[in-house]
């Protein structure tokens, strides 16, 4: 009996063991019936880190992994970071994986055309950054001059793509990142087709953004280029409407409709007051863009304006293009007669 008595709480105590090794290195739930992500921040503690796995049924119980995280002394090395779970996995290789900072990256999209503020959103989405930190890093004099720019041409440079980082990354190593993108996307030939046209990389860019704005028509994008390069040869002033509207936002915040007394604006990214390139880029332009203004397409248009069928009428003379612009009139008119 007093053998017994002794042999119990050793068996009752290696029957605990067995138990909590189970639920520790074997044991787990069922595979998630979609990915789960598990969003850890700088200072996050080991009993909040255990009720975000527990909120996304990825630990059962909780004590399978707060036991040997405390025991072990890993629940205070478990790194910040994204983490997503697409299989079952048993408390122990969480808190492995947790450990050693296995992050998966996340997805972030650059849009083409859009404005810094929209940019900074979209790159902070699924980012520990803030979009106010990305607007900064684009402000940086010192991260701009250590990647060859200046703050005015920084932002052109954000190739618009889906990129995937860490969530952890930093708003200016992203910057730098995505700017890397873009100079490696000229060495593999975009800026010798600009030099063949006479234009470095910042006038491509700068020549890329005015088409993204100007038309949404890709086929359309390299007559479009053509037409400015022509009146860059010609002498003549860009008259980029684009222009206008980066003028516009600077100054009201926002693109609304152009009236005629615009066009006079005292500004310099006035197009048609000022000749050649404005001082700078007026958005980041897409891949489309970027290639039309690399290769612009060989005529003889200088003027072109909207088309009631879509895209642009192009022209060679100013006649054709008063007639093509009259033309328009009348249709807008008669469209909003009938709104």
């Amino acid at each position: 009996m007093k053998r017994l008595l002794l042999v119990f709480p050793v068996l009752l105590g290696l029957l605990v063991c067995c138990v909590a090794a189970w639920f520790v290195f074997v044991s787990a739930p069922p595979a998630p019936d979609e990915p789960r992500w598990v969003h850890i921040y700088p200072g996050t503690t080991l009993n909040a880190v255990a009720d975000s796995l527990h909120a996304q049924d990825l630990l059962r119980p909780r004590l399978a992994f707060t036991l040997p995280a405390k025991a072990t002394g890993w629940g205070s090395q478990i790194k910040a970071g994204c983490y997503e779970f697409e299989e079952r996995a048993p408390a122990y290789r969480i808190l492995h994986r947790l450990r050693a900072g296995e992050q998966t990256t996340v997805r972030m999209t650059i849009p083409a055309g859009s404005r810094p503020e929209f940019v900074a959103r979209s790159a902070a989405r699924h980012m520990f950054f803030q979009p106010e930190d990305f607007l900064e890093a684009l402000k940086d004099s010192m991260l701009a001059t250590s990647l060859g720019l200046d703050t005015r041409r920084l932002f052109s440079y954000m190739l618009p793509d889906t990129y995937h980082f860490y969530c952890t990354a930093d708003a200016r190593s992203v910057v730098s990142r995505i700017k890397q993108e873009m100079d490696a996307l000229f060495a593999s030939g975009l800026g010798k087709l600009g030099a063949q046209h006479g234009l470095d990389k910042d006038e491509v860019i700068s020549l890329a953004g005015i088409v993204e704005w100007e038309t949404r028509v890709d086929e359309e994008k390299a007559r479009v280029a053509g037409v400015y390069l022509n009146r860059l040869r010609k002498r003549w002033p860009l008259q980029a409407d684009p222009t206008i509207q980066y003028a516009l936002i600077e100054l009201e915040g926002g693109k609304r409709r152009l009236y005629y007394t615009d066009y006079k604006l005292r500004h310099p990214y006035n197009t048609y007051l000022y000749r050649g390139f404005p001082p700078g880029p007026i958005t980041n332009p897409g891949y489309a863009s970027l290639k039309a203004a690399a290769d612009p397409e060989s005529h003889s248009y200088m003027f072109f304006v909207a088309s009631p069928e879509g895209g642009h009428a192009f022209n060679v003379t100013l006649r054709g293009h008063n007639r093509d612009a009259a033309r328009l009139r009348v249709y807008l008119r008669g469209r909003n007669r009938a709104d």
